[in-house]
């Protein structure tokens, strides 16, 4: 529970800044402000959020689990202010550096584009270096530092002791069918409804464990009728009547490149869903031009960290 005492900016800067340099001289050196300062923020900090952030010892001091777990939020307060100032033009210089940016192949073009477009406009002087691939090996180049930041779906991070997520989309799954389909005329749909139709498959990386958990719901192995690693190839196998799919709404459009009509219908029972995040190195120090992009991310999806 929070005291009475005032949460601002300079404490939570102060913190994250020491946290990040693995002590007090280190964030003292780097903000260019006396020690004492410091250690004073941090001690209000704690009395205000109630826990130890920190623990010292005679090496020095390591955060606390509580301690890493309020540096999270801590990091969105910081990249919140710092969009809010520049989108009202109190700030008189954008971010400068690089960013190192991975995605894969499902949130390239659903959700990146968007983002992307305004960063580059709200950062000019940001030097962009963006690369697609499979989840694996984008997990591989944010651990050896080689990424700064991902946008990937966070429901399959294979190594999650060496990673920070933060999710911003949740995608329930779908079904997609021709509009003269017969179920489009029912008032409902079951999972046991689909039990002959014939399904089409996207068979991509990213929805590896959503597809076995797919299978899973059915109760027994549904009629496969085509696999494929292209959303537009579903959409026009689909709209064509070749089969339906089951798929998350994040990667729905109502026709496809033939311009034939689809359209998507909710199914009850358990099925999966996709999870939509930010991934980064857990511990790692973030820039600048790595902030602004978590904070960007954050405001044009309307996503607030738990």
């Amino acid at each position: 529970m929070l005291g009475e005492s005032r949460l601002t900016i300079r404490q939570i800067r102060y913190f994250v800044a020491a946290a990040e340099n693995g002590s007090i001289s280190g964030a003292s050196r780097n903000l260019s402000i006396s020690q004492s300062a410091i250690t004073e923020a941090i001690k209000e900090l704690e009395a205000i959020v109630g826990v130890s952030l920190f623990e010292r010892h005679s090496r020095g001091m390591a955060i606390t689990a509580e301690g890493q777990q309020f540096l999270r939020h801590a990091n969105s307060i910081l990249a919140e202010v710092t969009l809010a100032a520049r989108m009202h033009g109190l700030r008189t210089k954008a971010a400068t550096g690089k960013l190192n940016l991975g995605v894969t192949s499902l949130t390239a073009g659903y959700v990146l584009s968007t983002i992307l477009s305004k960063y580059r406009r709200l950062n000019p002087d940001v030097d962009v270096h963006a690369i697609e691939d499979n989840g694996e090996y984008l997990e591989h180049l944010i651990v050896g530092g080689e990424l700064d930041i991902a946008v990937m779906v966070t429901t399959n991070l294979r190594d999650t002791y060496a990673l920070e997520s933060e999710i911003f989309e949740i995608s329930p799954f779908r079904l997609w069918l021709p509009v003269d389909h017969r179920l489009a005329r029912q008032q409902s749909i079951a999972l046991s409804d689909l039990a002959d139709e014939r399904l089409i498959v996207l068979d991509v990386d990213e929805m590896e464990r959503e597809a076995v958990n797919l299978v899973s719901a059915f109760g027994k192995r549904p009629t496969i009728a085509f696999r494929t690693r292209s959303v537009e190839a579903v959409r026009s196998l689909v709209a064509s009547g070749a089969g339906v799919a089951l798929l998350p709404d994040l990667v729905y459009r109502p026709w496809s490149l033939e311009g034939d009509r689809l359209q998507s219908r909710d199914v009850s029972g358990r099925l999966p869903v996709v999870r939509v995040g930010l991934v980064w190195r857990r511990g790692s120090t973030i820039s600048e031009a790595t902030r602004e992009f978590i904070a960007l991310t954050q405001a044009q999806t309307g996503f607030a960290p738990q």
